[in-house]
């Protein structure tokens, strides 16, 4: 006990050493974070094409945005240029939220080691976590990625049916890994993508503005009817049904919010053939979108897995795959013992508890919900404005704007979305574009996002396409 609580204090004590040091010098947190301040932007950019993989990808390139420091929903430059942060879902609670970077300083302090350790943060995070979910969601994987999560989640189903098949969503994405690949269309569909693999099976995207199905009361289940064609096709072959995976609001596909009924009518058709249901909330989970802390329950559905990961760490690599005990205990019995060197680490359990705490602390849930029915809003009147501006669609803090040559056709304006995309970015507003025909502008920013960003974002976004007339 003597030596923890001398440990404690030279760590205390360092601490205010670099506060002093940074309170003597302003520039002081600059130089101690940007260690190669010295370079210039061309020269880190040539350093950076020379050694860093081209396939990893730079927003803005060929002239790539330089970001040095970020604070809530903004995010500043090298000559210190502030940007409306309106895409970043990984920064849930805020960049740098004072709160998290002082929980991971402090246990970063203490003690970093693996989970085969026995550590009150990792059982109390276990706890906390898990009681956000509806019964009997209520054991948990600790991974470090979405990507990871994807992967152990596909591994949990095959071993639960000793089975292979899966079906997924087009335009539905899940990750990088192989295993990850295998289940997103977003990339196996991509012209240089390895292509659909024979044990996957690929329903419609339900999209209800341009899809077959549009209307709202009946689209779920017609969409969602699919799947028993899907599963018969995988017994033909001989074949089992190992489960099903869906982002619970489909992302990359285009802001899509799935139509009522159409989890319900699929998992009961996967469950009937003995397969899983994996819901994916990497990209949307931990209040984004307003109505609670998951998605998936706007469905009226409880899955049997589901995955998390981005928000979780608000910027520290913390992933989680969430079942059942029953679910992981079949994988117990039937696999070699889980290990995950860093999945579960002190300090990542501490920057999870912190991030739950500000969520709760500052009402993110409610402020998603309300700052993002009047982003709706407002974004809804601009679509009255404009005739480019085809369909508005979201909930919460999860929006996306698709633009039309014409609205009646409905034939996509990826030109106008990318137009008005780097428009934005000249009034330092920083967006995307996605879809299958990438004429969709999606928002995803930090939960601080507030009113006046809201009017802030309105304001330039009419005038660039009143600029573009259209």
């Amino acid at each position: 006990m003597i030596l923890l609580v001398v440990q404690y204090l030279m760590n205390f004590m360092s601490l205010l050493v670099w506060k002093n040091e940074e309170d003597e010098d302003p520039g002081f947190t600059e130089k101690k974070i940007l260690v190669s301040s010295s370079l210039s932007k061309e020269e880190i950019y040539r350093l950076r094409k020379k050694h860093v993989a081209n396939a990893c990808i730079l927003f803005y390139d060929p002239d790539p945005l330089q970001i040095v420091r970020a604070q809530g929903q903004y995010m500043y430059d090298e000559e210190n240029n502030e940007y409306l942060d309106c895409i970043n879902n990984v920064c849930h609670v805020g960049h740098c939220h004072p709160e998290v970077v002082a929980a991971a300083a402090r246990q970063m302090a203490i003690l970093n080691t693996n989970s085969r350790y026995l550590s009150h943060l990792n059982s109390t995070y276990s706890e906390q976590l898990t009681s956000l979910f509806p019964d009997p969601l209520d054991t948990v994987f600790f991974v470090n990625s979405g990507s990871e999560a994807t992967e152990l989640s596909l591994e949990l189903c095959r071993v639960w049916n000793d089975a292979t098949d899966f079906i997924c969503v087009d335009s539905g994405y899940h990750g990088h890994t192989r295993s990850a690949i295998t289940v997103s269309n977003y990339k196996f569909g991509h012209p240089r993508g390895i292509g659909k693999p024979d044990f996957i099976q690929m329903m419609e995207l339900p999209d209800t503005y341009r899809g077959r199905y549009r209307d709202l009361e009946t689209a779920g289940e017609k969409y969602g009817a699919e799947a028993e064609t899907l599963v018969e096709n995988i017994m033909s072959r001989g074949a089992k049904v190992a489960g099903f995976i869906g982002e619970s609001a489909i992302s990359c596909g285009g802001q899509i919010i799935l139509p009522q009924n159409y989890l319900k009518t699929i998992y009961r058709t996967v469950r009937g053939a003995g397969g899983l249901c994996i819901a994916d909330e990497v990209q949307v989970g931990f209040g984004r979108c307003g109505t609670g802390m998951w998605v998936f329950e706007t469905q009226g559905v409880i899955p049997d897995i589901v995955t998390i990961g981005k928000p979780m760490g608000n910027g520290h690599p913390i992933a989680g795959v969430v079942t059942t005990r029953r679910i992981a205990e079949k994988y117990r019995l039937n696999r070699p013992e889980y290990f995950n060197t860093y999945g579960g680490n002190p300090v990542s359990m501490a920057v999870g508890l912190a991030v739950l705490d500000v969520i709760k602390k500052e009402k993110l849930v409610q402020h998603a919900r309300d700052t993002g029915a009047l982003f709706l809003q407002e974004l809804k009147l601009l679509q009255q404005r404009h005739d480019c501006i085809g369909d508005v669609r979201g909930i919460g803090l999860f929006l996306g704007i698709e633009f039309v040559k014409c609205r009646d056709s409905k034939e996509p304006d990826e030109d106008t979305a990318v137009s008005v995309k780097k428009s934005m970015y000249k009034n330092k507003i920083i967006v995307s574009t996605e879809g299958r025909y990438n004429n969709i502008v999606k928002i995803k920013p930090p939960m601080k996002f507030d009113e006046a960003n809201v009017a802030h974002f309105i304001k330039h976004f009419d005038r660039a396409i009143f600029e573009l007339k259209c």
